[in-house]
């Protein structure tokens, strides 16, 4: 396997959208190549670490056209940032030497369909999750008012969808240890989005 942590984060980048590329042409196949499983014992160099949603619907290194040992995965409900996951990612870089970090959020997104549409606190531990998307949502709201936008659910979910994705690469950033490689290791930390209704992957301007 190729040595993939040298690969710089722009090169990452490419890779990935070169892998979406196949993804939406139907030319990728996760095929196992001979001894690969074997190889792969001998430790792991993903290229990128991938912080996105649980949903089953957003499976990263099949949208990415990539396969064991490339990505190093994060997942939750609604791709939050916790202490959990910023110590996963802090690993990825200072272990792995991953040198490009995708926050991946995507359309309709269910945990924050239930932020902006839940009336009152969530049951159980869902309203961390809830609490962990709510300054999202009030930028949200605040861009459609400036805006004038039609002010429906959906418009308001996938304003939400982005702006949260926003929010978490500006919290990584500021992190010490992300923050450093950054300045150091030429690592870089990119907001991506996945649409359901097509397949496509594309880069959130931060």
């Amino acid at each position: 396997m190729t040595a993939q942590s040298t690969l710089s984060a722009g090169e990452a980048l490419a890779r990935l959208q070169a892998g979406n590329a196949c993804y939406l042409a139907g030319l990728f196949s996760n095929e196992l190549k001979s001894g690969h499983c074997q190889e792969l014992l001998q430790g792991q160099h993903p290229f990128a670490a991938v912080l996105c949603c649980s949903d089953s619907r957003v499976p990263p290194e099949l949208l990415f056209g990539q396969g064991l040992g490339e990505l190093f995965v994060v997942r939750n409900a609604g791709n939050v940032l916790d202490d959990v996951v910023l110590g996963s990612l802090e690993y990825a870089v200072e272990h792995l030497g991953v040198r490009l970090i995708v926050v991946l959020g995507h359309e309709r997104c269910g945990a924050i369909t239930a932020a902006v549409t839940a009336s009152d606190a969530a049951a159980g531990h869902l309203g961390s999750i809830m609490r962990a998307i709510r300054p999202a949502l009030e930028k949200a709201k605040a861009q459609l008012s400036d805006q004038a936008a039609e002010d429906t659910v959906d418009a308001l979910v996938e304003r939400t969808v982005d702006a949260h994705v926003v929010e978490i690469v500006a919290s990584l950033v500021r992190e010490p240890i992300i923050a450093g490689a950054m300045a150091h290791h030429h690592l870089r930390v990119v907001g991506m989005r996945y649409n359901l209704h097509d397949g496509a992957v594309s880069t959130i301007t931060t």
